[in-house]
């Protein structure tokens, strides 16, 4: 429960102390797993220190338990061996210091450790972080390439010389981290992420040699295969040998089995790029040959066509033919000019004839009214009333005789 203090009315040192021992004293015991750090068995002590870690959160925790609880496991466990302690919390007040007091020890077998890995594997699978749509591609040519890996380790050796001899002129920017125990978890994770934030790099390779199930564990710890999935730089697993698939391998954007496997499938190999550069230039200088020669036949066959090597060929075999059509098609209009004036000479005689004016021509007169109605009838004109007369030459006026 809180307490009531101020800068006037501070409690002491001890009284805190006292109180927090209360608190923990009130907590019951508890199943803890953590690995082995630091093993102190005194001769003729009757208590064992032990401290215990968790590799993924780099927290460790001091335990002590008496000698014969020890004893019970001495012969499997030491120090970096994982357990799982039955313990209840302590508090020693004169340092103000946290300690489990453990009563069963036992060691965590392959069985289990492989039985967690799979559910821990199920889990991580379920969130889709294992999706084959998150990998993504690496670099056809890394210039930069980050290397995750222990100090002066064989797998360093396998990855840095074999790819130099497939690519002289590529780069590496190396990490030398522990590779298990307890201190390798943060330590790669930290690496992988400083590599990660490097633009230049490319890709990152994490390797690592062969070893037991209890060496691997680090590369399926979850904080590790959570990180890695939140790269935005293509990572490449190498760890052990082609059996061993710890859950990084799963998360990576690419799994190689050895780190020599890493190296080639990472970097290309100068010797067949220079092979195949040559194969499709060879490819090209074939394709456009072919081409060409299959044009120049194309147009040799052209040219030897008829029309092509004397043009002139067909204009003069449709000479004669176009004015033969020429001469027949003037003989066609002169016959329809002449009929159509022959036509046009009788139509006009035939018109002329019919005429009026003709027949004025004869001697006859057409009387006509004032408003020009032509007179056909005596009984249309009154006495003394003018008319004119047409005849052939002109018109005249008369007057109607009563």
């Amino acid at each position: 429960m809180a307490l009531n203090t101020s800068a006037d009315a501070p409690l002491p040192v001890g009284e805190v102390s006292r109180l927090i021992g209360g608190w923990i004293d009130r907590l019951g015991a508890v199943w803890v797993e953590g690995q082995i750090t630091q093993l102190s068995r005194r001769p003729g002590a009757g208590v064992v220190f032990l401290t215990l870690r968790d590799p993924s959160y780099d927290i460790s925790v001091g335990v002590t338990c008496y000698r014969q609880v020890f004893d019970a496991v001495a012969d499997v466990v030491s120090e970096g061996a994982r357990v799982v302690v039955l313990a209840k919390p302590e508090w020693y007040a004169p340092r103000g210091q946290l300690s489990l007091r453990a009563t069963e020890i036992k060691p965590v077998g392959v069985g289990e450790l492989l039985a967690r890995l799979e559910q821990l594997k199920k889990s991580l699978a379920s969130e889709g972080l294992f999706a084959a749509d998150r990998k993504k591609a690496l670099p056809f040519l890394p210039q930069l390439i980050g290397l995750v890996c222990g100090r002066a380790s064989a797998a360093e050796r396998d990855v840095l010389e074999n790819a130099r001899h497939r690519w002289p002129a590529v780069r590496f920017e190396v990490r030398n981290v522990p590779v298990q125990g307890v201190h390798a978890v943060p330590q790669v994770v930290q690496a992988v992420k400083e590599l990660d934030a490097l633009d230049e790099v490319d890709v990152i390779i994490v390797a690592r040699g062969g070893g037991s199930v209890e060496d691997l564990l680090p590369f399926s710890d979850e904080q590790l295969v959570r990180a890695v999935a939140s790269c935005r730089t293509p990572v490449v697993s190498a760890i052990g040998h082609e059996p061993d698939t710890p859950l990084l391998d799963y998360v990576a954007d690419l799994r190689a089995s050895t780190p020599t496997d890493a190296a080639k499938k990472v970097v290309p190999d100068v010797g067949e790029e220079y092979e195949r550069v040559q194969f499709l230039r060879d490819r090209a200088r074939r394709a456009v040959q072919s081409f060409i020669d299959r044009e120049e036949r194309g147009l040799a066959h052209a040219l030897a066509r008829p029309s092509i090597e004397d043009p002139h060929r067909m204009i003069d075999e449709r000479v004669d033919h176009v004015a033969s059509l020429l001469d027949r098609s003037r003989r066609c209009l002169g016959h329809q000019l002449d009929r159509a004036d022959s036509e046009l000479t009788h139509t006009h005689a035939r018109v002329v004839a019919l005429s009026p004016a003709a027949t004025l021509k004869r001697g006859y007169a057409v009387l006509q009214k004032s408003d020009g109605h032509a007179v056909r009838d005596p009984g249309e004109v009154t006495a003394d009333e003018p008319l004119r007369a047409r005849v052939a030459e002109g018109e005249f006026t008369v007057r109607v005789d009563a």
